[in-house]
């Protein structure tokens, strides 16, 4: 029933009178996902997604599952914002975020391909192919989705 909730919540952020109420609701449950991030159908954030802090210029494809601790933002947070070269994450249909995932660009747009999966704790660095698997840090590809 909670998980219910904080999906509800999600997809509440972007009604036009209560959105920001939606938004510090889940701030308060410990969940950063800014108003501008797009979110495709049947997200999950899977256990209550405790943990979660999205970057504002990240776009979310559909049937993505989103696990507590998982983090996708700037990784040369060392510059000024305006000096920055990151443009965006992009993570398309069917990804799998596992627990204390992070997910860093530099520069560009990182693209995380469909139905790639990130592995616990890893620390993705560049874009990735579809259906793979990637663990470590930095990440590495180590398999395939079957």
């Amino acid at each position: 029933m909670l998980m219910d909730l904080y999906t509800s919540l999600v997809y509440a952020r972007n009604w036009p009178l209560l959105g920001s109420l939606a938004y510090y609701a889940l701030k308060l449950l410990g969940v950063e996902i800014p108003r501008s991030v797009r979110i495709g159908q049947s997200f999950e954030l899977a256990h209550g997604g405790f943990g979660v802090v999205i970057h504002s210029s990240t776009q979310i494809g559909n049937r993505v599952k989103v696990y507590p601790g998982v983090g996708l933002g700037r990784g040369d947070i060392y510059r000024p914002a305006a000096q920055s070269r990151f443009e965006g994450i992009l993570v398309e249909d069917d990804v799998i975020l596992a627990p204390g995932a992070k997910v860093l660009c530099s520069q560009g747009v990182l693209r995380v391909g469909r139905g790639t999966v990130v592995g616990a704790n890893a620390v993705l660095l560049e874009s990735t192919g579809e259906n793979e698997i990637w663990a470590g840090i930095p990440a590495r590809k180590v398999g395939m989705r079957s």
